[in-house]
């Protein structure tokens, strides 16, 4: 049995209007990864996931390049204590998540 664990990552570069959330959202959803993805006031991407390491770790590697009309310059990663507290993984707009 893997170990689960939760990752949060700044994403920086041309990331935004770029498909660069809803790309993030079938990757993950390819893992099996759950969480959500959402655009910063800032200009960066933000991500939470959670699921099996392997898994999480895969995501991460792909979001250091993301889809093709991304230009990832940065990533900023923090581990968490994994929670279990999602069933899905989903784009988070400024009003809530659709």
């Amino acid at each position: 049995m893997e170990n689960n664990i939760r990752v949060r990552l700044i994403i920086e570069g041309r990331v935004q209007g770029v498909w660069f959330r809803e790309s993030t959202r079938r990757e993950a959803s390819r893992l099996g990864v759950v969480g959500w993805v959402k655009n910063r006031p800032d200009g960066k991407v933000e991500v939470l996931a959670e699921g099996p390491e392997e898994a999480v770790r895969n995501l991460v590697t792909w979001c250091h390049h993301g889809p093709s009309t991304a230009r990832v310059n940065r990533v900023r990663e923090t581990e968490e204590a994994w929670r279990g507290e999602f069933a899905s993984f989903d784009i988070v707009y400024s009003n809530g998540i659709w």
